[in-house]
């Protein structure tokens, strides 16, 4: 049934671009090759660094465990200023600190206790990559050479050899035939759902698709806001008809999907939830996929390079890579660097690339960027000691708190604004950056504290923060639901 959904589809999508090569409207990537000067940056980790486009990943340094540098990835300094008006509650445009140059010194003001040191538990960064100096010399080299390489859009002039070694090394790893970088995971979650709407348009018989012609997208109640608003773009193009299961709830999904006349369907959901931290059921997806020949696409961003033997995300861990036709990523999160990418098949890529209107009107990635990116995938697959160490973390927090978390993302519902802000005051002082989450952002009456779990996270930085929390939040009065966690302040 996996080979006759995805051969329907396939066919769709070829047809599609049939339509698009008949009105001439198919586009086209052409990378522009930067030629490489090899020059030595100095320092250890610039032996590892990429010598061009086409270096060998072995030219690549990596460790064998944690180094100094990686706590710059969770320890920072806040202002006195910024930590008075954060106290307090006071609205910043971000302007509390400068000096003549625009940067502060916080080395000089820590010693005029003008600055707080804080450990943050709020970041994305899972593996800790953001501080990695392979990672930071390969961005440095490339812009040594190239400047920010040329500026404009992927299909006009930004695209080169850079941004084309990244995708083909995100396609490996996420098992995918190709792979469309993009400028954020945002923009990437907006291109996919705009060029799935798309495909009704094209093959409409008339100028508008009547309903039977349209896309039904099925999409989780607690999906990211740039799956949210893919779909808005589409339905206003009037090329899908969406349907909203409750979370993760597949009896509600089977339901939906059974009682749906229309033939192409999608369901859409995030991996791994950004704001409960729960995973998407993939083996009943899988299941419900082989009985209703729905197009599945998953947006793996805070899976990628944290779950599976080799980073692979999500749909590695729960070993069904083939049954995801389409999956979004970032690269601004466990990868530590900065945009997105769409991993899926050569058709629909270029279905994307001339559909997609986030991808086609935005300017594409620096080349420091990408280059920095590519050195973070090898760096990823390589340190896998990072992956250990952050499960380790995740169970270092399950044994302190009697909490059942399953991933880095722990999220402590209080219930009110107040509330959430009172918490989240108590772990500043504290010295702990844990930011309170409010609405628009989660449903009102459902504020919480979001801590994350890094890699370069010591366990005694675990003991003192759940000391913290300890004092605001009882664990022991916690009730579980499913991994959401409701304390009681």
């Amino acid at each position: 049934m996996t080979t006759e959904c995805s051969g329907r589809w396939d066919g769709w999508v070829k047809e599609a671009l049939a339509r698009l090569e008949s009105l001439k409207i198919v586009r086209s990537l052409r990378p522009i090759s930067l030629s490489v000067q090899r020059q030595e940056l100095g320092g250890d980790a610039s032996r590892g660094s990429e010598s061009g486009s086409g270096g060998n990943d072995d030219e690549y340094e990596v460790f064998e465990e944690m180094k100094p540098w990686d706590r710059a990835s969770v320890e920072v300094d806040v202002a006195d200023s910024t930590f008075r008006s954060w106290l307090h509650d006071i609205p910043s445009s971000g302007d509390d600190v400068m000096w003549e140059d625009g940067l502060a010194d916080s080395t000089v003001a820590a010693n005029d206790g003008q600055f707080k040191k804080l450990i943050l538990f709020s970041s994305n960064d899972y593996l800790g990559l953001s501080s990695h100096p392979t990672i930071g010399k390969a961005a440095a080299k490339a812009a040594n050479e190239h400047g920010m390489g040329p500026r404009g859009s992927a299909l006009i002039c930004g695209y080169t050899n850079y941004h084309r070694r990244l995708e083909s090394c995100l396609a490996e790893l996420k098992k995918k035939e190709e792979c469309l970088l993009c400028p954020t995971g945002f923009a990437a979650n907006m291109a996919v759902m705009v060029a799935i709407g798309s495909i009704s348009l094209l093959l409409a018989a008339g100028v508008q698709p009547e309903k039977d012609e349209k896309i039904a997208i099925f999409s989780d109640a607690l999906n990211h806001a740039s799956i949210i608003d893919g779909i808005r773009l589409a339905e206003r193009q009037r090329s899908v008809e969406v349907f909203v299961y409750g979370h993760c709830d597949m009896f509600h999904l089977n339901k939906l999907l059974s009682a749906c006349t229309m033939e192409r369907k999608v369901v859409v959901t995030d991996s791994l939830f950004s704001m409960d931290g729960d995973f998407a059921p993939m083996d009943e997806l899988v299941r419900l996929r082989g009985k209703h020949d729905f197009l599945l696409v998953i947006d793996d961003a805070h899976g990628t390079f944290v779950c599976g033997k080799n980073g692979g995300g999500v749909a590695e861990e729960f070993d069904c890579e083939k049954d995801v036709d389409i999956c979004v990523g970032t690269l601004s999160k466990a990868a530590g660097c900065h945009g997105g990418f769409i991993a899926c098949s050569k058709r629909w890529k270029q279905l994307i690339q001339s559909r997609g209107r986030s991808f086609i009107f935005s300017t594409a990635t620096p080349v420091p960027v990408a280059a920095a990116a590519h050195a973070a995938v090898i760096v990823a697959k390589k340190e896998t000691w990072r992956r250990r160490e952050l499960w380790n973390r995740i169970q270092d927090f399950r044994a302190l708190t009697g909490i059942p978390i399953l991933s880095p993302i722990i999220s402590l519902i209080v219930g009110s604004e107040e509330n959430a802000l009172q918490a989240s005051r108590h772990m500043l002082e504290s010295g702990f950056h844990v930011t309170a989450i409010r609405p628009p952002t989660v449903p009102p009456n459902s504020c919480r504290l979001r801590v994350t779990l890094t890699a370069t996270h010591r366990k005694d930085d675990l003991v003192k923060l759940t000391q913290a929390l300890s004092s605001c939040i009882n664990f022991q009065e916690l009730s579980i639901h499913c991994p959401k966690v409701y304390a009681r302040l």
